[in-house]
């Protein structure tokens, strides 16, 4: 029998569960403020991911339109932070 690392374990587990996602999300709430800033955090309502799309729900119109123009920027912000592609398209609601 193999032997692997808890941690290694554990990242095994959770690549070929179907928490992955949740997981993914989680992370992404808890580094949102970190990758976009307080004023931007604070008016943020929900994110959340589903099919490979990180939608972000906002009702400040002003807000709404600025993060459409940053698209491409907050994809590979969280790309980068996440460590791998997992993100492929922002929505904003």
């Amino acid at each position: 029998m193999a032997e692997f690392k808890l941690g290694d374990a554990l990242k095994q587990f959770v690549q070929n569960s179907k928490l992955k996602n949740g997981i993914r999300a989680a992370q992404i709430e808890e580094v949102w403020l970190e990758l976009m800033g307080n004023t931007i955090a604070k008016y943020t309502d929900k994110i959340y991911i589903f099919d490979q799309k990180l939608f972000i729900e906002t009702n400040v119109g002003p807000l709404k339109n600025e993060l459409g123009f940053q698209k491409q920027q907050i994809i590979e912000r969280v790309n980068e932070k996440m460590g791998e592609k997992i993100i492929i398209d922002v929505i904003i609601k």
